[in-house]
């Protein structure tokens, strides 16, 4: 028999993507379920590392502390030559934190991990995922989406207003839809495996092999026992995926006989392509993560672009039916598909390193610099600053007037816009928090930090974006027509 019930947002798939949609959800009090058709928990370490921005806002989520606790920096990758001899490179280039940017280098996590956490955060907010369920049918109508759930009880109707397919690369969101998945293969197979490996010291990231058919990787999984192994695999043919075959395969291209695979954990053989959607939105149904682009795993990139789509969508979905011009929703494809089509060039290009036995990983693969200037929610500045509209906001050490440190990123946590001013105060309205930041104001720079990463000139302001992007910036004559543009973005609440 099929029942049906009704919701707001229904969020189809459980990994990385989709649980970092539904916390923000949770957190505006959006009603939404979410499913998957797993019937339990990716177990796996697909994805690992987890890069600066995307720790930003892990922290704003509240988890980046249990993240830091569960993992680990990245260990140096030691090269082995031919002749036995090795030589040591930082994977990533190293710098202490700053006040603009507290988390230089990215963590390593593994994703089943990371994801465990997530849901743990999740569930504090009231909420699970519905595992062992799958969509297998929608239509939508100018009012909202009718999808049909297949789970252990039998099939459920369920009316959405609005349908997130975050359901991996094979996307049945993006193929029921009919949306164009166009790329390339890249000539690429390889395994990846989580092992327990005895005979390899955890010290290190070794690479065996200068590249090509031969490259064999192995790191320690920080906050594991486990090694991942990574392996270039023949283009064809079956692959042994057995403790057996892992240890033939890691000893002949190590030439360390010791080696010793004594468990596989999880293992996976796979073709690496470069694809993106056509288009990101279909009426009411959106895509995200894996079910947008799919790339090589070079740079760490994948994984971290995917849980900034959920946070770019997250606000304006809760926005829109809080009463928002629908338009806003447009912005997401517009501001995140440029960034996914720059991720997979550069994936790219460092997949074309890495088979010549390079894997360094520079700024551009931190994600610190990925904004959205020149959007449709980011209009040209008037007035000079260090910062413009569509910029990753930098944080900045703030002494409260009360005498206890501050930081303007604890100003920006929440599902808030906030208004950070210099001069005159701005008038409060809902959903918008100001803070005056001056000699005399609530908030003082002692540190000169926020003067430095901001710039704003005397009696200026800058709007944040609930997602912790500059929206403008201005001066107090600019304060009028900023009411204006706020205006449908914040629509009043109704009254009783």
């Amino acid at each position: 028999m099929e029942t049906r019930n009704e919701t707001d947002v229904l969020v189809c798939g459980a990994g990385a993507t989709g649980l970092v949609l539904a916390i923000e959800l949770a957190r505006r009090g959006v009603r939404f379920q979410l499913v998957e058709v797993r019937e339990r928990p990716f177990h796996g370490s697909r994805g690992k590392g987890l890069q600066p921005r995307s720790l930003e806002i892990f922290a704003m989520l509240g988890v980046l502390d249990r993240l830091a606790a569960a993992g680990g920096p990245y260990p140096p990758l030691r090269r082995y030559r031919p002749d036995g001899r090795h030589a040591e490179v930082a994977v990533a280039e190293s710098g202490p934190p700053t006040p603009a940017e507290p988390h230089p280098l990215p963590l390593m996590v593994a994703q089943a991990t990371t994801e465990a956490i997530l849901r743990e955060r999740l569930l504090e907010l009231g909420h699970r995922p519905r595992f062992g369920h799958a969509l297998v049918g929608l239509a939508q109508d100018a009012d909202g989406v009718t999808a049909r759930i297949a789970g252990p009880e039998g099939v459920r109707t369920v009316r959405a207003r609005y349908l997130v397919g975050a359901d991996g690369g094979r996307s049945f969101v993006r193929r029921a839809l009919g949306i164009g998945f166009p790329g390339r293969t890249l000539g690429q197979r390889a395994l990846v495996a989580d092992i327990v490996l005895e005979g390899l010291g955890r010290e290190a990231w070794h690479q065996f092999g200068e590249g090509g058919e031969r490259l064999a990787m192995l790191c320690p999984l920080m906050g594991t026992d486990l090694f991942q192994l990574q392996a270039a695999v023949p283009p064809d043919g079956e692959v042994g995926l057995s403790a057996a075959t892992l240890e033939a395969l890691v000893r002949e291209r190590s030439g360390l006989p010791g080696l010793r695979v004594r468990e596989v954990h999880w293992a996976s053989v796979y073709t690496m392509n470069a694809r993106l959607a056509e288009r990101y939105r279909d009426g009411r149904v959106f895509l995200a993560g894996d079910a947008a682009h799919v790339h090589p795993p070079t740079g760490g990139q994948g994984l971290n672009t995917s849980v900034q789509d959920a946070w770019n969508l997250g606000w304006k979905l809760a926005a829109v039916l809080a009463g928002a011009p629908d338009a806003l929703l447009d912005t997401y494809e517009a501001e995140r598909r440029p960034v996914a089509a720059g991720m997979l060039e550069m994936s790219t290009r460092l997949l074309g390193q890495a088979r010549r036995g390079e894997l360094r990983r520079d700024r551009e693969t931190r994600q610190l610099d990925v904004g959205y200037r020149g959007g449709p929610l980011a209009p040209a500045a008037t007035c000079p600053a260090a910062v413009q509209p569509g910029d990753r906001a930098p944080d900045a050490r703030l002494l409260g007037a009360a005498g206890q440190s501050r930081r303007v990123f604890e100003l920006l946590a929440g599902p808030h816009w906030t208004l950070l001013a210099t001069g005159t105060p701005v008038p409060a309205r809902p959903g918008l928090r100001v803070h005056r930041i001056g000699p005399k104001a609530e908030l003082r720079d002692v540190h000169g930090d926020f003067a430095a990463a901001w710039g704003l000139p005397p009696g200026g302001w800058a709007l944040v974006r609930p997602d912790g992007y500059l929206a403008r910036i201005g001066t107090e004559d600019d304060l009028p027509e900023l009411e204006g543009w706020l205006q449908p973005l914040l629509p009043a609440p109704a009254t009783t």
